[in-house]
């Protein structure tokens, strides 16, 4: 395991020893937080500890923790995480309170020392609520997650899906299939957001490869200074702080290379791949230049990679991750692998691979995603809100700059409104009619996995089509298994163990067997 992923809870039994002696020394006594005296309602809150409160209490899946003090404590529950008080709500009732009727009240973010070093603090996903971020989700909106610039990405994802087939068939008698799913999402990213020709992206080398996994890496990583600010030392005693700075100092000379790039060829007169076949880059220098000729709030170069290094960690992780997802659910329920590529295999027909004209017709498909977002949701615990006022969550009292946890996973598996809730049951959406629309949580808060609100994330229209192709390629143009275990003659069962980072993985590779098919079998 990434020790970055768990260095906050190393780091605790480090630092173990040094909070008895401090807290026995001042004799218990605690510092002065939210009080409940005779004042607003405030949300139930479990025992904590001295000093950290709840922080050693969630473990390595903080998902799954939360879930089960929930069950004990209620829907909403207030927690102190250090010297943050937060307030997780696990239910569909509280999330439509948090999400859509007081969406306002909960639209900030609070200040996370990773992202601020790796994405400039002028991102839009970990943005504080204000004018950047209405500027930066304007334009991202209005000029990169259009259906339109998503239709003129499509001959890329294609092209990625038919070199994804090509690297299963010389991938020998075991293919890894994470690393394979990692190579195409990173391919379909680095076209769209870099261009086609191949010069940026992880498809350069092995060293860019490896730097944007350390970014994806740092950005999921909690330190401790986030919450107990006079520990911040044991960040960089940890080397969190080192190699935080040596990946910011090198994406950002690749993220210069690539703009200075682009404005050489724009200065020459050429344009990557005319009008509607710009990538990001181009896209965001013409918003900036447009901009600045009206004289209205200048897009910047930091903007500008701060939204690329957005861009690129929402598109790859959560992507390959929910992939990863489906096809290891599959592998662990034949019977429904067997009915969509039935599914697939009828609709494609006799043709050579599968396009995006097909994916309309795959209503059983998309019901395997969504089963997979809800079961497997890769961002459980969401992106974390913070208040911009005093507000409520189902009668209880917020106070501003409170941090607001949504707990999607556990909303997700809730058996008061799933039946089989703990099970793998794609059929479930078989006779929704928002089938074809990922995004139910505008309407039905049983199901967020992309949030919703003002803060939902705005990039469901590039992913959907990329994950859909992907797997439909897939299971398409070959049959899975597992490979067989140790001097046992028939596959075994996939175990679906779970490894926490920027989003929620299968904590084992996923390695399986592919058999070419093809329709003349």
């Amino acid at each position: 395991m990434d020790i970055v992923s768990v260095s906050p809870f190393l780091a605790l039994l480090l630092a173990a020893p040094f909070f008895l002696f401090f807290f026995f020394s001042i004799g218990g006594k605690r510092r002065p937080s939210l009080s409940r005296g005779d004042g607003p309602r405030l949300p139930p809150s479990p025992p904590g500890l001295p000093l950290l409160g709840h922080l050693p209490l969630l473990g390595p899946l903080p998902h799954r923790k939360l879930w089960a003090m929930a069950k004990v404590h209620g829907p909403v529950m207030l927690l102190r995480l250090g010297r943050v008080p937060t307030v997780v709500v696990s239910s569909a009732a509280a999330a439509q309170e948090v999400m859509k009727t007081r969406d306002l009240a909960f639209a900030s973010r609070p200040r996370v020392r990773m992202a601020e070093r790796l994405v400039y603090g002028r991102d839009m996903a970990f943005a504080p609520y204000g004018e950047h971020w209405r500027q930066a989700r304007r334009v991202s909106v209005l000029h990169l997650l259009s259906q339109r610039r998503v239709q003129a990405f499509r001959d890329g994802r294609e092209q990625e899906a038919a070199a994804m087939v090509g690297r299963v068939r010389g991938a020998g008698a075991v293919v890894n299939v994470t690393a394979l799913l990692i190579s195409y999402t990173n391919g379909v990213i680095s076209r769209a957001a870099f261009g086609d020709d191949g010069r940026y992206g992880p498809r350069d080398g092995e060293r860019l490869t490896s730097l944007f996994a350390d970014f994806e890496a740092l950005l999921g990583t909690v330190t401790m200074g986030d919450f107990v600010p006079w520990l911040a030392w044991v960040d960089t005693l940890m080397g969190l702080d080192a190699r935080a700075t040596r990946t910011a100092v090198e994406m950002d000379a690749f993220l210069e290379r690539v703009i200075a790039d682009h404005l050489q060829r724009r200065r020459g007169g050429h344009r990557e791949g005319g009008e509607d076949h710009r990538d990001f880059v181009d896209v965001l220098l013409d918003v900036n230049e447009a901009e600045e000729e009206d004289g209205r709030v200048l897009f910047d170069d930091v903007s500008i990679k701060a939204i690329l290094l957005d861009m690129f960690a929402a598109a790859t992780d959560t992507t390959y991750t929910t992939l990863v997802w489906a096809m290891a659910e599959l592998i662990n329920h034949p019977h429904e692998m067997r009915r969509v590529q039935d599914e697939i295999r009828t609709a494609v027909g006799d043709g050579d691979h599968v396009k995006e004209d097909h994916l309309n017709e795959l209503r059983y498909l998309r019901c395997v995603m969504k089963e997979t977002f809800r079961l497997r949701t890769p961002l459980p615990l969401l992106l974390p809100r913070e208040t911009m006022e005093d507000t409520e969550v189902l009668g209880y009292h917020v106070p501003a700059r409170s941090r607001v946890v949504v707990n999607a996973w556990a909303i997700a598996r809730d058996p008061a409104t799933w039946e089989r809730a703990e099970e793998f049951v794609p059929e479930r959406f078989a006779d929704d009619n928002l089938t074809a629309d990922y995004l139910l949580g505008q309407q039905d808060f049983r199901f967020v996995p992309f949030g919703a609100g003002r803060r939902g994330c705005p990039a469901v229209g590039f992913a959907v089509p990329t994950m859909e192709l992907a797997l439909a390629t897939l299971l398409y143009r070959f049959e899975w298994e597992l490979p067989p275990g140790p001097g046992v003659g028939t596959p075994k069962q996939m175990e679906m163990d779970e490894l926490n980072g920027l989003s929620v993985r299968l904590k084992p590779t996923l390695l399986l067997v592919a058999k070419p098919w093809s329709p003349n079998n």
